[in-house]
């Protein structure tokens, strides 16, 4: 490629279909199960994980007039349930996915009620595969009043006033589409419920990049269309809106509030009639504006939220409801990944008050009354708080408990942490560290966490995993790496494409503090991540494989020179580059993992875990992986073997509660063994 020669030696294992692979799949099976049993700690993990994971989990109330909607898992649910409360006080169930299907692989990806609270659009998929199909509910009845409309994976819904029609986002069908893109070219319809698809209107889309990701989203009034364009997951996106009252909303006349900008931009049009844009425009933070919808351009925004130099601003929320003496606005930020919720006088942003949280924690979600109140609602979690919804009252600046995690359980005593190291250029970069309560730190046997991409932040949040570890007596170290948000878009950015490398010298850099510190030795050290956190990891065993005893690889992308040719993969190549440009498939080959292992070289233990239902990173990484390794390591394979865990119907996201625990007592089991962790 581009005149380098690339080995490949395992490319045969691409094709799962193939009896070649099929057999070595199997033969992987029967190493992992001979292995497991060795791991004398895995069974009291399972135990203690599924202990731990009855804490439940309960979501932000969408409030439609006196009905509320939210999501709830008892701790004897597989799956968390959506729930309704009517105006009378009554909570019913409205979708519940084991109920749906009792194995367990059905899982609720999303749901949407119409603006007045009688109809529920939502979106189901089987297999882990994540290819959502659109049923609308009558919610009185609980009967299905639409679809199914499939091809609508990752789509939003977009309810007109009345509840007669939606816009929504699908894909084009695959005789429509070049054989091989049959993920990609999404448009934007307007669909009429209870009529067949074939009439529905496409809004948006054509001609333009078959990776786009679109967003549309209309006003409570139903007089503002906003529609939003990104290609793939790039930093930037296009925004768009029309007057439905002055265009005819199957055509409506889309005037640019945000084109051609590198930067991102949501925006939503208020009950006040101000236009809202969230943006990082020359502001890596994050800064909010308003400015009249009738005239959305960027030279028309005033702030009203400017750019704090050192939080990052996630989300708002408006209170005016008329029994307030001034309306006022919440802002939800992450300082230094720590999140804090803020209130402001909705007509100037002046700071007003801070709001007390239970702790050093992480909050989402802030949710409002369409029509206006007084009210906020948000989640709340910590490393020893499971997920629970919070009430803001802006009458009174009081902070209550609205729902509570729904299990009960012993928590155990653990100490926490942020800590800050340099990286090799002498960036500073933040840590959480969670280990055993008690003054003294002897070196522990300690996994090292990341992910360093695509924006995304490790903020606190309760785990089951980490606190099963470090109650039998390990550390759990969470780096707060390059290419996530924690710190803002430049931070994201300075570890992406050409400055991929930083993320990786980041996570170096972590574990050397920790075995600096004296938190754990090189012998105790392990590493873990997932899906890009899967690569993270996997660059850090073959840069330097004498740093690591032990290694958790899951979902992993693993060779960066093909990716794009899998999956989502295309979709991620304004995050990693692309292989087609001659510069960037040398950023790729530079740290690609699989084209980076060497004969001889005494590798780390390594467990690869994948799931057959997954159509975001395909498994095949993993195999390839592996295979490379296993030829390739000096280790002894009884003492550091390199296993490969494959689970069926099952993908890259969610799960059932009962397979998280499995797949978490298997994890801990295999780095308990390896890094010597015994209780």
């Amino acid at each position: 490629m581009h005149g380098v020669t690339v080995p490949d030696p395992f490319r045969p294992l691409e094709d799962p279909e193939a009896p070649e692979t099929a057999a070595w799949a199997s033969e992987q099976d029967i190493l992992f199960e001979q292995c497991r049993l060795r791991w004398p700690e895995r069974a009291t993990f399972h135990e203690r994980l599924t202990a731990l994971l009855r804490s439940g989990a309960v979501g932000a109330p969408v409030w439609r007039g006196e009905r509320a909607f939210y999501t709830r898992r008892a701790p004897e649910q597989e799956h968390a349930v959506l729930l309704t409360i009517d105006p009378d006080g009554q909570e019913r169930t409205l979708i519940d996915p084991a109920a749906l299907d009792p194995t367990g692989t059905t899982t609720l990806d999303a749901w949407q009620p119409s603006k007045e609270g009688d109809l529920l659009a939502y979106q189901l998929s089987e297999g882990g595969t994540e290819e959502s199909v659109i049923r609308v509910l009558d919610v009185a009845t609980g009967k299905i009043v639409d679809g199914p409309i499939d091809r609508a994976r990752y789509s939003p819904i977009a309810w007109m006033p009345g509840g007669e029609a939606f816009y929504y986002v699908r894909r084009l069908a695959p005789e429509h589409v070049p054989g091989g893109e049959e993920q990609f070219h999404r448009r934007v319809y307007l669909h009429r419920v209870g009529t067949d698809t074939d009439g529905d209107v496409e809004i948006f889309g054509s001609g333009l990049d078959k990776t786009n990701y679109y967003g549309v989203s209309v006003s409570r009034d139903g007089r503002w269309l906003v529609v939003s364009a990104a290609q793939g997951t790039a930093p930037r996106n296009d925004v768009w809106i029309a007057d439905l009252h002055a265009s005819d909303p199957d055509s409506p006349v889309l005037t640019p509030v945000m084109v051609g900008a590198d930067a991102r931009a949501g925006v939503h049009v208020g009950r006040d009639g101000r236009l809202y844009v969230l943006t990082d425009l020359d502001a890596p933070r994050r800064r909010l504006a308003v400015t009249d919808p009738e005239t959305p351009g960027q030279e028309h925004w005033r702030d009203l939220l400017p750019e704090d130099p050192e939080a990052v601003l996630g989300d708002v929320a408006i209170l005016d409801g008329s029994e307030l003496d001034q309306p006022v606005l919440l802002a939800g930020r992450t300082r230094h990944a720590i999140s804090e919720v803020t209130v402001h006088r909705l007509d100037s942003g002046e700071h007003v008050h801070t709001l007390d949280l239970p702790g050093l924690g992480s909050t989402g979600g802030l949710v409002e009354r369409p029509e206006g109140g007084h009210e906020s609602w948000f989640v709340y979690t910590d490393h020893t708080t499971p997920t629970h919804v919070l009430r803001y009252d802006a009458r009174t600046g009081s902070v209550d408990t609205w729902a509570p995690s729904p299990g009960e359980f012993e928590l155990p005593p653990v100490h926490t942490e942020q800590v800050t190291y340099r990286s090799a250029d002498g960036t500073p970069v933040r840590m959480i560290i969670v280990a055993p309560a008690g003054d003294a730190r002897p070196a522990r046997p300690t996994v090292l966490y990341g992910y360093g991409g695509f924006d995304i932040a490790l903020t606190p949040a309760y785990s089951a995993t980490t606190l099963a570890w470090v109650e039998a007596g390990g550390v759990w170290a969470v780096a707060n790496l390059r290419g996530g948000s924690e710190e803002g878009e430049q931070w994201h950015r300075a570890g992406m494409r050409e400055n991929k490398q930083n993320v990786f010298d980041d996570f170096h850099a972590a574990a050397d503090y920790l075995v600096e510190q004296g938190w754990t030795t090189r012998d105790q050290l392990g590493i873990s991540g997932g899906s890009n956190g899967g690569l993270l990891v996997g660059a850090a065993l073959t840069q330097r494989p004498e740093a690591y005893s032990a290694v958790v690889c899951s979902a992993p992308l693993l060779d960066m020179v093909r990716y794009e040719q899998f999956g989502l993969g295309a979709t991620w190549n304004d995050e990693y580059g692309t292989a087609d440009d001659p510069d960037e498939f040398q950023w790729l080959l530079s740290y690609s993992p699989y084209h980076h292992v060497r004969d001889g070289i005494a590798y780390p233990a390594v467990l690869f875990t994948v799931f057959d239902g997954d159509t975001r990173v395909d498994p095949l990484h993993a195999r390839k992986m592996a295979a490379a390794l296993q030829h390739a390591t000096a280790s002894d394979p009884d003492e550091r073997p390199v296993l490969l865990r494959a689970e069926r119907n099952v993908g890259h996201g969610a799960r059932a509660i009962s397979r998280t625990a499995e797949l978490a007592a298997d994890q801990l089991g295999f780095l308990a063994a390896q890094l010597g962790l015994a209780r």
